[in-house]
């Protein structure tokens, strides 16, 4: 399936793009389902980051299949998928690539040519990123924001759509080393993979067991994304719930007149600016891989806790009294006041 790369997003021509790739989202889902069993809201939440430009970080125990759900996303989308396997000795280099010398056969002449590394891709899965040093992490964080990566005073450029979907183990600690919260920062969301039931257990195990893999087929490509994303971008908001999402973001932060007492309590540090941005435009993609055309305060909620969760610092009165970022942002969204125009 192609698509010319000149085509833009229109007054004339939005509401047929919104169209199609509503459609697409149910084929997308189909293809997915038939290697993913379960975690529908885990594939809905990686859609919405990547159609809203975003990167994902998705923490949850060992054979979950999060490296087979981003792998299989990335083969349905039609986009060029890389793996990095992190480990305590991958360097910098090992992930941007390096200049190294060739010699003309020829001439015998030589040149120093780049050879890009695995960055270079439109989905980049960064497997156990917190078995990595922070040298090697920070390598990351130019690619992340600015799309761009700087190898001996040098910059390449990224090829686009580029995607970082990163995933942790969150129970062996030892021999990790904890992303610092400028990087967990550029991440739009934390996303947590939990357990399947037992009917989809018995599932996994008939297909692992019985049937051949399925290969997903790819129902779109890179130009087709980027155009989508675009179209994310012209979805209107209202001023109400652009309003809400900022009021949300500045009740997690202690010092504010907006926060409630728990917060003052249980939070050192609350959200950044970048909370806000992400709530609105993460509002945006579901809104429009629900087939619609606004977004309400209600898509502000259910987006709040993987939004949020990586970005508030709990103090000790949290962590003594158990309270996670999950909760207080369940009672933020209790406490915060909803504006009756921003109901969908």
């Amino acid at each position: 399936m192609s698509v010319p790369t000149t085509q833009t997003i229109t007054e004339s021509n939005i509401r047929e793009h919104l169209q199609k790739l509503h459609t697409y989202r149910d084929n997308i889902l189909k293809q997915v389902r038939r290697t993913i069993v379960g975690q529908d809201e885990v594939v809905n939440q990686v859609l919405v980051v990547l159609l809203a430009g975003g990167h994902a970080l998705i923490t949850g125990l060992p054979g979950l299949a999060k490296t087979l759900l981003v792998k299989t996303l990335a083969g349905v989308l039609g986009l060029k998928f890389h793996r990095i396997q992190f480990t305590p000795d991958l360097m910098p280099a090992d992930i941007t690539g390096t200049d190294i010398i060739e010699e003309d056969m020829t001439t015998g002449r030589r040149s120093w040519t780049f050879v890009a590394g695995p960055i270079f891709a439109n989905v980049l899965l960064a497997d156990e990123i917190n078995r990595t040093p922070p040298k090697t992490q920070s390598a990351m964080l130019e690619a992340m924001q600015e799309h761009s990566v700087t190898v001996l005073g040098k910059t390449y450029t990224l090829e686009e759509p580029f995607f970082v979907l990163a995933t942790q183990n969150p129970i062996e600690l030892e021999g990790t080393y904890p992303l610092p919260e400028a990087q967990l920062d550029r991440f739009m969301f934390n996303v947590i993979m939990d357990y399947l039931s037992e009917q989809e257990e018995m599932d996994v195990v008939h297909r692992t067991t019985y049937e051949d893999p399925v290969v997903p087929e790819p129902m779109t490509n890179a130009a087709e994304v980027r155009l989508f994303q675009q179209l994310i971008r012209k979805v209107p908001i209202a001023e109400s719930v652009s309003r809400y999402a900022v009021q949300l973001s500045r009740a997690t932060r202690p010092g504010d007149p907006l926060a409630p007492d728990f917060v003052k309590k249980y939070v050192n540090y609350g959200v950044s600016v970048r909370s806000a941005q992400y709530l609105a435009l993460g509002g945006k993609a579901l809104a429009v891989l629900e087939g619609r055309y606004n977004v309400s305060c209600e898509d502000i909620q259910r987006l709040a806790a993987p939004i949020m969760r990586h970005r508030i610092l709990k103090n000790f009165h949290a962590e003594s009294d158990g309270v996670t970022s999950d909760e207080i942002v369940r009672r933020l969204i209790q406490s915060v006041p909803v504006p009756k125009s921003g109901l969908a």
